[in-house]
């Protein structure tokens, strides 16, 4: 039998596990920050007009507050395969198994997509204002990058998560379509 497969959610794993979950908790992740670092050429954009996803960029002391989903039993093997399509799809994401702690005090081992800072697909240091530039325009396979920015932030609200830069993000892109 398969120990528990835990995954930590940040961005749009939050609202689209696209896997069977036996059980969600709110989690922190320490030395790793959410940013709009990663330029998407696929799901939020193309690669003639990239968009902006989340990805977890290392930054020393940061922390990142997430959702750490348990997959139910038995569906470990078919939820890392669809996992690995989704998230490896250009190699800007790197699979890491990292330490979570959830927010009812459990110390857990979780299946995390970082980016690959030496990825071409890697623009961290981005600005707000030019974050929200992209995002207002970008499209992609999944849908649009506004959508996908408004989603996880509405989502990360409901589970009272505070992202100031989301909240931020949020306002600056709405008010370029106003």
């Amino acid at each position: 039998m398969m120990q528990p497969l835990w995954v930590f959610g940040y961005g749009s794993l939050i609202w689209d596990q696209g896997f069977p979950v036996a059980e969600a908790q709110v989690a922190r992740l320490t030395d790793w920050h959410r940013s709009f670092c990663m330029r998407s050429i696929h799901h939020r954009g193309t690669p003639d007009r990239m968009g902006l996803v989340l990805a977890l960029d290392r930054a020393a002391g940061a922390f990142c507050d997430g959702v750490a989903f348990r997959v139910s039993a038995g569906a470990e093997e078919q939820t890392l395969a669809a996992l690995r399509a989704r998230e490896l799809i250009s190699s800007a994401y790197r699979e890491e198994w990292l330490p979570v702690l959830t927010r009812d005090g459990r110390d857990l081992t979780a299946l995390t997509y970082v980016i690959d800072p030496d990825h071409d697909q890697y623009c961290g240091g981005l600005s707000l204002i030019d974050q929200a530039g992209i995002i207002a325009q970008a499209v992609g396979g999944r849908g649009t990058n506004r959508a996908y920015l408004q989603q996880t932030a509405a989502h990360l609200a409901k589970l009272g998560i505070a992202d100031q830069d989301l909240d931020q993000l949020v306002i600056m892109v709405q008010s370029q379509s106003d």
